[in-house]
């Protein structure tokens, strides 16, 4: 399964699912300072950011290192993301709504695992490993699939409040349509590609 820098920008944002997190965003941040969301907010994306890029960029050699094929990385990372869509269809905040109190997130629970969890390194794992000639095409969708869930970040109160609820509901569970297919797909190609090899 060959993506674009528009497919590869869809599915990282599929995964990201920043309208889905909203409600932990609000969460999370209720608890920083005003003057200091924004900082927050951007420092937590760039940690996010240079976590991925660690992954995408050594991605072959972590294969390499562990002995898998990219067929089995393809099944499984489709396999994640048939989960996290489930969750986002059926709904439930999850583990990473944890409740951090009083303290100033860092690292924990927003850059990592909310932004950079493990179907977002799966899948730029996967990309990497796939078509690694690509790489500037992949750092360049990451970056604004980061960009725009950083947005959301920090307008995460007032588009809620714009929204509502319900929209925004049904905006995550509309994602969560699109990323089940996407999976199944991902699946389908690692099989064929175990099963039949590359045409």
């Amino acid at each position: 399964m060959d993506h674009t820098f528009l497919s590869a920008l869809i599915l990282l944002l599929l995964v990201l699912d920043p309208f889905g997190s909203l409600p932990i965003f609000i969460s999370i941040l209720g608890a920083v300072k005003p003057e200091r969301r924004t900082f927050v907010a951007l420092r937590e994306v760039l940690i996010a950011f240079a976590v991925l890029v660690v992954f995408m960029v050594s991605g072959q050699g972590f294969l390499t290192l562990m002995r898998l094929s990219e067929r089995s990385l393809e099944v499984a990372g489709g396999v994640i993301l048939i989960i996290i869509a489930i969750r986002m269809i059926f709904g439930g905040e999850g583990a990473y709504g944890a409740d951090v109190g009083e303290r100033e997130p860092f690292i924990f629970p927003l850059a990592v695992p909310l932004l950079a969890g493990p179907s977002a390194m799966a899948t730029v794992l996967l990309l990497a490993s796939r078509q690694p000639e690509h790489m500037v095409t992949w750092i360049g969708a990451l970056t604004a699939a980061l960009a725009i869930s950083g947005v959301v970040l920090l307008a995460a109160d007032r588009i809620r409040r714009v929204l509502g609820d319900q929209m925004v509901a049904a905006v995550e569970k509309l994602m969560g349509l699109v990323l089940t297919a996407v999976a199944v797909e991902m699946i389908l190609a690692g099989l064929k590609r175990y099963f039949i090899g590359d045409l």
